[in-house]
């Protein structure tokens, strides 16, 4: 751990993890909840997604109004996000105005209302939400996608819900699922930006002295199955995605599958996107992508394509997936890997992408990894590393979820049939 990050647990069980950077004149600060989808019932889908939405609606000291003139007053900024394994509030602000936003953010996590007003008003917005993505389909389209590859199970459910459960979700739900996953000891608190670690420990302690411990629920473990999703729908594209099962966030081939994806779908100059658009001109868009969780993971491609070039996509796409196994240069290698340090590099000039940095590796990895050790990691992944994983991942099981005209997209047996050839 360098020196300029920090950590502490109080007393109540809550982890404080900060990172000074001396030359800034922001800060972020944020409270990283280990409860997301895969966390809720069948009963509760989208609980998670409902709540954050109902923290910014108002508290014992604060009306929703007033919750965002304070923060807008000094030039801040203020959200959340629900994603599969975690949700996540936070703020930017003006060093000068750290406490206040610590302040906002400890309120409306101990002390929200879900005023029934408030409660009805916002499940409309997310009904509204709701009814957005199912008119997306480059969108929802990974919601089928989530859901064939971990059917029946949490980890396959949409993080927005459905409209059937969030229309009849009652009030109780979301205070139940707030007391039983909110508690100091399922939630990091992580600062970056100009501050002093002492200080915000002494506010975090403050404003949030009345979290609530309680035992935690056992999260269901993941278990990919894949399968096929298709929708034919009058659409002027269809959007595909073809996913396999992947790693692990701890597994030993991490950064070798990161790698695997940003060369063979991760840029301009990958393999798919010189292949698939650059040459052929079969799409627009295309890119391969790897979503790690705690116990699983999902390698996919995404591609948008016209009616006719279906059927021309999928044999160029899978003779893409048969040669990565086979042969990897060295020089697109070291492009992958000079590519996956300047994001990382880059992205460290946020106070943003600081604290979520420190925050989520230390809930993925029990502690917050040092920059050099990860750049180490990612120079030490060979040639014969990438061949491997690719091997081993295209191997699995295929999942396809594809919506549009689609009916000259092959079938899922002709797929694995050509990946095992």
């Amino acid at each position: 751990m360098t020196n300029s990050v920090k950590l502490s647990r109080l007393s109540s069980g809550l982890t404080v993890v900060t990172e000074h950077l001396r030359h800034t004149e922001t800060v972020t600060f944020g409270a990283y909840v280990a409860a997301g989808t895969r966390h809720e019932t069948a009963e509760e889908n989208g609980v998670s997604h409902f709540l954050e939405h109902m923290a910014f609606k108002g508290t014992e000291n604060r009306t929703a109004l007033r919750i965002a003139e304070e923060i807008e007053n000094v030039g801040g900024y203020i959200n959340a996000y629900t994603a599969r394994e975690h949700t996540a509030f936070y703020v930017k602000l003006l060093k000068e105005n750290l406490d206040l936003g610590i302040d906002i953010i400890g309120d409306i996590l101990t002390h929200s209302l879900f005023d029934s007003t408030e409660l009805e008003r916002e499940r409309g917005v997310i009904l509204q939400e709701i009814g957005q993505a199912n008119d997306t389909p480059d969108d929802i389209v990974f919601d089928y996608f989530q859901g064939t590859a971990f059917p029946s199970q949490p980890m396959g459910r949409p993080t927005l819900g459905t409209e059937e459960l969030v229309r009849t979700m009652p009030r109780e739900t979301l205070t139940h699922y707030m007391a039983t996953h909110y508690t100091p000891e399922n939630m990091i608190i992580a600062a970056a930006g100009n501050l002093t670690h002492d200080a915000v420990v002494e506010k975090v302690q403050a404003s949030f002295a009345d979290l609530k411990t309680s035992s935690l629920p056992t999260a269901v473990p993941a278990c990919y199955r894949g399968g096929e999703f298709r929708q034919e729908k009058e659409l002027d594209q269809a959007h595909i995605l073809l996913g396999f099962p992947s790693i692990e966030y701890k597994s030993k081939d991490y950064y070798s599958t990161l790698l695997l994806s940003t060369l063979l779908g991760g840029g301009m100059s990958s393999r798919l996107f010189q292949e698939v658009r650059e040459k052929r001109s079969l799409v627009y868009s295309v890119y391969s992508f790897n979503s790690s969780f705690k116990d699983s993971g999902i390698f996919g491609i995404y591609a948008g394509t016209g009616e006719q070039e279906c059927a021309e996509l999928f044999p160029v796409v899978l003779e893409e997936l048969r040669k990565v196994q086979r042969h990897v240069h060295h020089e697109e290698l070291t492009r992958a890997q000079a590519q996956l340090k300047a994001s990382l590099l880059m992205s460290l000039e946020s106070t943003s992408n600081r604290c979520e940095r420190i925050a989520r590796r230390l809930q993925n990895f029990g502690r917050v990894i040092p920059i050099e050790e990860t750049i180490r990691h990612i120079d030490a992944v060979t040639t014969d590393d990438i061949c491997r994983v690719a091997t081993a991942i295209f191997s699995g099981t295929p999942t396809l979820s594809a919506i549009g005209p689609i009916y000259k997209i092959p079938s899922l047996d002709t797929i694995t049939e050509i990946l095992a050839a």
